[in-house]
């Protein structure tokens, strides 16, 4: 993912200026300079162009229409039409590889009522919404998925449609490749600091790290777990935090004879296919504290005591499995209430929050692009009402809960 860009930007004055370059700063860089209705000038600040460390980087690629919010849902769904179609959407050019989403599904798994409960609440919504979600009883997951232990479980959850994982680093890489054709402008550096206008009610400009002030029209913070100190430079608190989360990548002794669909088990482990010979298991840590921006170290006594013994249980043909490799990334994680902050802040009106995607990001960053895109263009979201994810939510205290959080 390193991209060669250079450390000054060319100009004094921008329109718009993106704080983060990764999979949301690009979709919105790509989506506003595609616009066109939109002649403005964009400058993306990215601090890190090789995106070693970004949640972009460390994604699992996953996709699902399984969401407790039929918005979410929504959101979901058009990621789905950007991936299948984005060489379409990029105007046809050869270069943009085509796409597919590899369809084994999400299948949730509810060992209590209560849980069970949920499933057929969440079920009902995104059948209404279009999705082909199906609830399965324990005999159902037998005949489909005989691999499965089941004694402990009461329903589960399923759609194959649309659902799985996909190449989240093909559709970053032309969002961003893309974005530049078009004109904006990537710069290797980092905004230190931002100076509202004499009355609270804009930033004026930012301070780069190397010294440049730059103006800017409108600010958007695409700055994923950063999202909190990129608002505090504007006088803004965000209940957005970095939080650890492990994937390993493993094989087994005894392979499955049929792909496994994204498994999430009612502990919150989770493990997937990968490739042919290949499976991907990912857990938050225990307990799951915020941590510092630059750690990404393994915990790598999680999986012996904790990840390997939950698969080994559920799916007793993974009794003898190996890791291959293995990392540590961070969620962008909202403690209000794990959905997006979108949209203007209400005093400070210039400044747009893309933050808190709490691991739906990658996912959600097509959607998520047009609409900031469209608010910056027109002033309001013209295909998808993303109102919802506004800030006033967070001033007044009242979340608005995603039930299936992974």
């Amino acid at each position: 993912m390193r991209a060669a860009f250079p450390s000054s930007p060319s100009q004094a004055s921008y329109d718009v200026v993106i704080v983060g370059g990764a999979i949301m700063g690009s979709s919105t860089a790509w989506f506003l300079a595609n616009n066109p209705d939109f002649d403005g000038s964009i400058l993306v600040v990215e601090r890190d162009p090789s995106y070693e460390f970004t949640s972009t980087a460390h994604t699992n690629s996953c996709m699902r229409q399984q969401f407790s919010n039929p918005l979410n849902v929504r959101i979901s769904q058009f990621a789905a039409e950007f991936v299948k179609n984005m060489r379409a959407f990029m105007g046809g050019d050869p270069r943009v590889p085509e796409l597919e989403i590899q369809d084994y599904g999400y299948l949730y798994l509810a060992d209590t009522s209560a849980f069970a409960d949920v499933l057929r609440s969440n079920q009902k919504i995104q059948v209404e919404a279009g999705t082909a979600t199906r609830l399965m009883t324990p005999e159902d997951i037998r005949a489909e998925y005989p691999f499965y232990n089941l004694d402990d479980i009461l329903l589960g959850s399923i759609n194959t449609n649309d659902e799985g994982y996909f190449d989240g680093g093909a559709v970053f890489d032309w969002f961003r490749r893309s974005a530049r054709e078009k004109g904006a402008e990537y710069i290797a550096n980092e905004v230190a600091s931002m100076t509202r206008a004499r009355n609270g009610s804009s930033v004026q400009s930012v301070t780069l790290k190397s010294g440049e002030v730059i103006a800017c029209g409108t600010l958007v913070n695409a700055s994923g777990p950063r999202a909190a100190r990129t608002a505090a430079m504007a006088g803004i608190d965000i209940p957005v935090e970095p939080r650890k989360r492990f994937t390993w990548i493993f094989t087994a002794e005894q392979p499955l004879n049929q792909e496994l669909p994204l498994t999430i088990d009612p502990s919150g482990v989770h493990f997937r296919q990968d490739g042919p010979q290949t499976y991907l298991a990912g857990s938050k840590g225990d307990p799951d504290p915020a941590v510092n921006y630059d750690d990404f170290q393994m915990d790598h006594g999680l999986w012996e005591s904790h990840v390997w013994p939950i698969i080994a249980t559920r799916i007793p043909q993974f009794e003898a499995i190996k890791v291959v490799t293995e990392w540590a990334g961070h969620y962008a994680f909202n403690t209000l209430d794990q959905n997006a902050i979108v949209g203007p802040h209400p005093e400070v009106e210039n400044f747009i929050f893309q933050n808190g995607f709490s691991g739906h990001g990658l996912q959600q960053s097509p959607a998520m692009g047009r609409g900031v895109a469209e608010l910056l263009v027109y002033g309001n979201y013209r295909s998808l009402d993303l109102s919802p994810f506004g800030f006033d939510r967070i001033l007044g205290d009242a979340p608005l809960v995603e039930k299936a959080v992974i």
